[in-house]
């Protein structure tokens, strides 16, 4: 069984189900709620073999329960996508999103103050965080219309230029931890959360969304523009005696 499916994947495995039964999402809900379990446990499974580990870390035990919110989460928006009309439940949505937001301040608290940061932690911390708010921007433009979904594809876009870096070998570098950067992150799903509430006029909610949009703007721009900068400041990835730049804490 040890070579079969590590006990943290198993435990997301299960907890989904029987959040999903507590929310109590429609059919449709259900569906998409228990598809993001199973992408939940593969992709952590594979996660920790190619880490060599069979555990999780106490962060990423912290980053698990935030992802089993998130597939929670997009139960509940695709609950309320698939009967436009119907009762939204905006309320549990906002708290159920709530509390996988506080969360995101915890599980890079307890990585470092356990010494125990990863860089499988790192990368969980950033998915689980792109995922949550992709999903919060299709809620979003549900209500305020399809350009919301700019900000819940920002992440899959980096990736697909990160894709380029075939041809450009420079966009394959890290830039350094800004700690701006990790505020735009946040602000992302805090105003996402607070547009899914419907608790903002039209208009406010318009201008927090597009300000999340400029503000990702920024940040994606000046990482560009460091990762370029440094290219002229050491060997292409391809020549010998190259190092990435890398901070696996600096997405916890």
């Amino acid at each position: 069984m040890r070579h079969v499916f590590p006990p943290g994947p198993l435990v997301g495995l299960t907890a989904v189900p029987l959040l999903l039964a507590v929310v109590r999402p429609g059919p449709a809900g259900w569906v998409v709620g228990a598809t993001g379990g199973l992408v939940l446990a593969a992709s952590l499974r594979l996660g920790l073999a190619r880490a060599s580990r069979w555990r999780l870390l106490p962060g990423d035990r912290v980053t698990l329960a935030r992802a089993v919110l998130t597939c929670g989460v997009a139960a509940l928006v695709a609950d309320a996508t698939a009967r436009p009309g119907s009762d939204p439940r905006a309320g549990l949505l906002v708290v159920v999103a709530g509390v996988a937001l506080v969360l995101d301040a915890v599980d890079g608290r307890v990585a470092r103050r356990t010494g125990t940061v990863h860089p499988l932690g790192a990368r969980f911390d950033l998915e689980t965080d792109a995922a949550l708010i992709a999903i919060l921007s299709v809620h979003a433009a549900t209500l305020l219309g399809g350009w919301v979904l700019a900000v819940g594809a920002a992440r899959y876009l980096l990736l697909v230029v990160a894709l380029a870096g075939r041809r450009m070998p420079w966009l394959r570098g890290q830039v350094p931890a800004r700690r701006w950067r990790k505020v735009v992150a946040a602000y992302q799903g805090v105003g996402l959360t607070a547009v899914a509430s419907g608790a903002l006029p039209s208009t406010v909610a318009v201008l927090v969304v597009a300000t999340g949009l400029g503000l990702l703007a920024a940040s994606f721009g000046t990482e560009v523009l460091e990762l370029r900068r440094q290219a002229g400041a050491r060997p292409a990835p391809d020549a010998p005696g190259w190092v990435p730049v890398v901070d696996a804490e600096a997405s916890l």
